[in-house]
This record gives structure tokens, sequence and C-alpha cells, in this order.
């Protein structure tokens, strides 16, 4: 399906990624999203999670919903040497994957996987958190927002991806899409929604939605 931007855009923004960073494993991470069409959020939202953990200081970022270690490998340089990236995701496969591509990329002393529902691993993680990435299912996202809105402390981000959901958000619908993929982003198109609305009324956060890639909703708590 086509991005949002017209697809020149986004690749002269992937280009001038690349044009600073060339990882031979992300790239061979990219290769096989293309190949099976797993969804990951692209390079260049890839470094912009890298430079929004970079100039808040986040040192630990849990990320609910981590897949195969894609955007760890971006919040793993933004955390820095002795940052922590906490990727939970459901599939054990994708966390054995992220360990494999973590490693190469020489990220994986930052980084740990942990498997299973991503709110009930949330909860049993102790200790402050900086950033908290949302990737899961988009049916659960209000409910990502109700566990994390107070688990946050001021200075604290909370960043959602696929906050524009294909335009669905703005009354969109892509036309290159067969019934029933369409009719499924329909259907959760509305939660989508509803998490950005109570994300961005809440007097706690100052919030942003960024139009790469498919949406970056970007929160800080600020009281």
């Amino acid at each position: 399906m086509d991005p949002l931007l017209p697809r020149a855009v986004d690749d002269y923004l992937d280009e001038l990624v690349t044009a600073q960073l060339y990882d031979p494993v992300v790239m061979e991470m990219e290769r096989r999203a293309s190949a099976t069409g797993f969804p990951i959020v692209g390079r260049a939202a890839g470094r912009y999670l890298e430079l929004t953990t970079h100039m808040a200081g986040a040192r630990r970022v849990v990320e609910l919903g981590s897949g195969y270690g894609y955007s760890s490998f971006w919040f793993a340089r933004g955390v820095g040497e002795g940052g922590e990236v906490i990727g939970i995701d459901h599939d054990p496969q994708n966390a054995h994957l992220a360990e494999s591509y973590l490693r190469r990329a020489g990220m994986w002393e930052r980084c740990a996987t942990r498997t299973g529902d991503a709110l009930e691993q949330l909860a049993a993680i102790e200790g402050t958190i900086d950033l908290v990435f949302c990737d899961i299912d988009k049916d659960g996202y209000p409910a990502a927002w109700e566990a994390v809105a107070d688990r946050l402390e001021v200075g604290g981000l909370f960043v959602c991806d696929n906050a524009l959901w294909y335009g669905r958000v703005a009354g969109l619908a892509p036309t290159d899409q067969d019934a029933e993929v369409a009719a499924a982003q329909a259907a959760v198109a509305p939660a989508v929604a509803a998490m950005t609305r109570e994300v961005v009324n809440d007097p706690r956060y100052l919030t942003s939605v960024v139009p790469i890639h498919d949406g970056l909703l970007v929160a800080q708590r600020i009281g």
C-alpha cells in the first residue's frame, strides 16, 4: 500500500538517513519486512525515534510490540551506552530474531526481550521508565494509554506508531487494498483516534503527531 507521503518523498527521507548511517543489519531487517509483509517503522521514522530518545535524555525505554527488533535498534542507539531497551512481544520467535539481529548490530548489551501480553509485562517492570513506545494491535491502543498515562514521571515520553492509521483517522480510505484488509483497518481506526484524543486532551502531556511513516504521536509529561 502507498505511504501517506508521496513515495518519492519517503524514499528521499530514507536516503538522508542512509547518508549518515549505513548498517547492513538494518538493511537485512528491512528486506525481511519487505519479503514477509511484516510492519516496521522504517528508516526515517527509526532515525526520528533515535533522535527523540537522545534529545529527551531517555535512558530506559520499554517497547510495547517490539517485533523482531527493528525499532529496538534505533532506541538502543538513542539511549547510548549504559541505557536499556526492553522489547515486549507476544511471539517468542520474534524475540529470538530480535536477539540475533541486535547482537550482530552490536546493540544487544543495551537490550532485553520479554514475551507475553504487553500490558501485563509492562506492569511487571519495576522502576522508572523514561519512554514507552506503543506499537501493539491497534484496538489495544486506548488500554495502552491508560496503562502508561499515570506510570510516566514528569519528563517521560509516550510515543505511539500508526497514529494516522493510513489516513483513516482523518476519514481517508486507501483504495489499493482488498476488502478484508480494508474492513479490518476500518474496524480499529476509532480506537486509534480515541487514544489520540485522550492523549491530546490530557493537560499533563504536551503532544504532537509527526507525519513520518504512518504518523508518530509524541507526548511528553509536563505536569
